[in-house]
């Protein structure tokens, strides 16, 4: 029996779930937050279960239960050590880095000082984010050293772990776009691009989405993005720079329900596939 674990009910675990209705796949709804996770214990709500895919909003309780999960015995969708490293963009980056991923210029600093100096090497414009963090939320585009100095103090005043690591990356210029490619295994299935006149192309934030073809240099770099950082079911974010496709983030808990129609591919179906094949 599949698992379907999830704090929330959003569209795009209802698509999940009619997909295994459509496979025929045995399955069960569980909500994490009322999952008793004993160690050395299958509690009764999985009882059966050969396999779990992880849907959770929560970052940290998403992976939580894929721990208990792996403790268990249970093939999860994604494995806890896929969640640590995109859960993280700095560990996201060292990992793209030590696979020879391209991506953009980053640094990192653990002090506002040297956060500034990082900051004049890059060369204005540079974009601040928090190591932790998704849907676009608290990134910073900095201009010149007067934002710069100004971010930085609001960083250091405010306290917290997203916080007191400087994630800073130089500003890639884009047309207006970006691309999410979605990686289910060893395979690219498909590509959306997401347009914005904002710099922030989030769909998140009000970018607009459309099909983006999948070509073979897009799904090689991809794929080995995601087996960069452990594999799995993933989405991988790209920029189209004057050096080539640049890889700047991938997402463990990856959304998709404005994507199935635009780029018809069925999605959903393709990562329960995939999860079913795990057990």
């Amino acid at each position: 029996m599949l698992a379907i674990l999830y704090d929330r009910i959003r569209p795009d675990e209802e698509l999940l779930f009619r997909a295994a209705e459509g496979l025929g796949i045995p399955f069960r709804k569980i909500y994490a937050k009322q999952l008793p996770m004993r160690l050395g214990e299958r509690p009764p709500e999985l009882e059966g279960v050969t396999c779990a895919v992880e849907r959770l909003v929560s970052q940290s309780k998403g992976l939580a239960v894929a721990r208990y999960l792996k403790s268990l015995g249970i093939p999860v969708v994604n494995a806890p050590e896929v969640i640590e490293v995109c859960g993280d963009k700095w560990a996201t980056s060292c990992a793209l880095a030590a696979h020879g991923v391209p991506q953009p210029r980053t640094v990192l600093a653990t002090e506002a000082e040297g956060a500034l100096k990082l900051v004049e090497e890059l060369g204005y414009p540079v974009v601040m984010k928090p190591v932790v963090g998704s849907w676009g939320r608290l990134l910073a585009r900095v201009n010149d050293r007067d934002a710069a100095e100004a971010l930085l103090e609001h960083k250091e005043v405010l306290g917290g772990y997203q916080h007191q690591l400087y994630y800073i990356q130089e500003f890639v210029r884009k047309p207006g776009r970006d691309i999410r490619a979605f990686v289910v295994g060893d395979a690219c299935i498909a590509a959306i691009y997401r347009s914005s006149e904002h710099w922030i192309t989030n769909t998140a934030r009000g970018g607009k989405a459309s099909n983006c073809p999948v070509t073979p240099e897009l799904a090689d770099l991809a794929v080995r993005a995601a087996k960069a950082v452990g594999g799995g079911v993933v989405a991988i974010d790209l920029f189209e720079s004057e050096q080539g496709l640049l890889v700047n983030e991938v997402n463990h808990t990856m959304e998709f329900k404005n994507s199935v129609h635009t780029t018809g591919v069925d999605i959903p179906r393709k990562i329960l596939e995939y999860a079913w094949g795990l057990r």
